[in-house]
């Protein structure tokens, strides 16, 4: 199976995102293959939760 390569997060999204979780020194020094799938279903999670809350934000809900 091939990767996919067109991401929907920007590079800078995802690097503050690890920053946030404390796992940005595994990226730079590694790679984004050496971070363990709880980090990175964390990663996601926060990804969404900063969507939800930017959404409230824009909307006024």
């Amino acid at each position: 199976m091939s990767r996919r390569h067109n991401s929907l997060m920007s590079d800078n999204l995802k690097e503050e995102l690890a920053k946030e979780l404390g796992v940005y020194d595994i990226v730079k020094t590694e790679g984004w293959g050496s971070v363990s799938s709880r980090n990175c279903g964390n990663l996601v999670k926060l990804a969404i939760k900063k969507a939800e809350e930017s959404m409230v934000q824009n909307n006024n809900f």
